[in-house]
């Protein structure tokens, strides 16, 4: 089932618009978002993507099939608890590359944004940049959820196993930054 959110605006031809350009004020082009409410679930077959990484470099779900990969969604780089996230994966690359697993990390954020976190934070694994949030959407990561106790729209903090074939081992949604690594590395024996 999917919901359907657009952007407040108006048109070129109404009278409330004809208005508000008398005063100054340019149309807003109204777009449409298509927010999925459908979730993932072991089982399920991993939703493919192509994205570029922090070197502009495109990176496909497909170049990881035959090996294991945790896919992560997070709101923001160089955010608290993004950064932490990311540094605790970053620190449990190698027991995870022992296992097989591969990690890829994706956010809204821009290829020159994830490129400074990168830097900043020494991270070794692929982050890629989803500003249309269409690998987002399509994995259930982005819709409706409560920040500060208001409902918004954004980044559904989520974790996710896809195994050599592109099947969800693992779908984990609303995970804690703080903690969370070590706890999927509990979960997956590594």
């Amino acid at each position: 089932m999917s919901s359907i959110r657009s952007s407040l605006g108006w048109s070129a031809d109404d009278s409330t618009g004809a208005a508000h350009r008398a005063a100054g004020a340019s149309p807003v082009r109204l777009t449409w978002l298509f927010v999925t409410d459908k979730r993932l679930s072991p089982g399920d077959s991993a939703p493919d993507f192509t994205l570029p990484d922090a070197d502009g470099n495109e990176v496909s779900l497909a170049d990881y099939r035959g090996r294991k990969v945790i896919v992560y969604f997070y709101p923001a780089a160089s955010t608290p608890g993004c950064t932490k996230e990311a540094c605790d994966f970053r620190d449990t690359l190698a027991e995870l590359d022992d296992a097989g697993i591969d990690v890829i990390g994706i956010s809204p954020d821009k290829p020159a944004k994830l490129a400074k976190f990168r830097d900043a934070e020494g991270l070794t694994f692929p982050l890629l940049s989803d500003p249309d949030k269409t690998a987002l959407t399509a994995w259930g990561a982005y819709g409706e959820k409560t920040m500060y106790g208001k409902k918004v729209q954004g980044v559904i903090r989520s974790t996710f196993l896809v195994d050599g074939d592109g099947t969800i081992e693992v779908a984990q949604y609303n995970v804690r930054a703080t903690g969370h690594v070590a706890k999927l590395r509990r979960d997956l024996s590594v």
